[in-house]
């Protein structure tokens, strides 16, 4: 079996991570969902929130299983049997950190590869951040994340 992990903090997942999931799933025979613990930003939603979320999105996804994780992605990768981390691509500024990240995943881990895929025209402005931004200020996000996540933003910006 061919598992890939689809590593993030996912704060909150976006229609551009679903677009690289969906895809990598037409690659790999299992495709697990690896929230990061140790993301080093402050998130919106905790590690808890985050991986319900994610469950609730891709409760259809056959392929798709969402698992936490903390310390280095490649020990999390080993420890799945992955021979593959996939990591989405917008822009070239993306390029730059995402190479050295799968050139130091390399050196600790030479038989997992990096699989990068570039992110649908359609999605390849959204971020986390921007979502958050925009939600936080009462702007339309509708479209650019599930709906589970949607109201999940509204929730948590009418509580602040």
């Amino acid at each position: 079996m061919r598992v890939a992990i689809c590593p993030g903090t996912f704060d909150p997942i976006t229609n551009g991570h679903l677009d690289i999931i969906k895809r990598a799933m037409d690659l790999f025979d299992r495709v697990i969902i690896g929230v990061s613990a140790d993301n080093y930003k402050q998130t919106l939603f905790s590690l808890e929130e985050r991986v319900a979320l994610i469950k609730d999105v891709v409760k259809d996804y056959p392929k798709a299983a969402v698992k936490p994780f903390s310390g280095l992605l490649v020990d999390f990768a080993r420890q799945e049997k992955a021979i593959a981390v996939v990591r989405g691509l917008r822009a070239v500024s993306d390029f730059e950190f995402e190479f050295q990240m799968s050139i130091m995943n390399k050196k600790l881990a030479d038989d997992i590869e990096t699989v990068f895929l570039m992110t649908a025209t359609e999605y390849s402005f959204i971020s986390s951040s921007i979502i958050r931004q925009v939600a936080s200020l009462g702007g339309c996000i509708r479209g650019l994340v599930p709906p589970p996540v949607e109201q999940a933003l509204l929730k948590r910006y009418s509580q602040l």
